[in-house]
């Protein structure tokens, strides 16, 4: 278990994974670098609690899901079966904020993984009554939610693949998932509210349609920078009061 301050500071961490058959190992993951020769590493994205443990996988698309036990378990509400036809069901997702509500169009045809997951743990009432955690308004332009803990270092329970990462940007508006390394997504992401440069490694799941003067405004409160200049707290409290599945046609 790796013990991290209540705002992660992410991805310059090390994610343990354990796999079925005890193998251990440790994967350093480094976030991109400036283009400019010498330029700082802009902070990650990680989920440092997260490592993954044995555990079998639901089928899944060609068995690439990978959902399989993990700690920590906070609210844990199980572990999905991967089910083909509704991942295929298109949907949004209402998240009613203490700030406002963002609407956000789930991709579910490029990433039906994770939309699946989301789904899961949304209609069971896991990001009901959290908050998000982590603001970035230098180099990198993200709100990081989806903790139920609050410190940057929680989980549900379990672990599942990447997907959706070739040729992957980050405009403002986009929704994907935070992890501490390949393959470890939990039920941590984030929201870019403004463009972002990163490299492809994480999820995109979504896209806002509606309430990015909400994320706007959030971010114009500004940080407490409690990890690095520009990186921590967000001043402006926001929590999720209800994050509602929206079906779609």
């Amino acid at each position: 278990m790796i013990f991290q301050k209540r705002v992660s500071r992410c991805l310059l961490t090390m994610a343990t994974v354990v796999t079925a058959a005890a193998a251990v190992a440790a994967v350093s993951i480094s976030a991109s670098r400036a283009s400019a020769a010498g330029a700082p590493a802009p902070p990650g994205l990680g989920a440092p609690g997260l490592h993954v443990r044995a555990g079998a996988a639901a089928p899944g698309p060609a068995g690439t899901c990978g959902y399989q036990a993990a700690i920590p378990a906070d609210r844990f509400q199980g572990i999905p079966v991967f089910d083909a036809a509704r991942a295929a069901q298109p949907f949004d997702v209402r998240f009613i904020t203490t700030q406002g509500t963002i609407t956000v169009r789930m991709l579910t045809a490029k990433a039906p993984c994770t939309t699946f997951s989301f789904r899961f743990l949304a209609s069971r009432g896991y990001f009901s009554k959290t908050h998000c955690h982590r603001l970035t308004i230098q180099r990198i332009y993200v709100l990081q939610c989806g903790d139920p803990t609050g410190t940057g270092a929680g989980g549900p329970g379990y672990a599942f693949n990447d997907e959706n990462l070739a040729g992957a940007t980050y405009p403002a508006g986009t929704v994907a998932m935070a992890n501490a390394g390949p393959d470890t997504n939990g039920s941590q992401f984030f929201f870019t509210w403004k463009d972002t440069t990163l490299a492809p490694n994480y999820t995109p799941f979504g896209t806002v349609i509606s309430g990015m003067d909400v994320l706007q405004k959030i971010a114009a409160a500004g940080d407490d920078s409690q990890n690095n200049p520009g990186d921590g707290y967000p001043n402006l409290y926001t929590a999720f009061r209800a994050v509602k599945i929206i079906p779609t046609r």
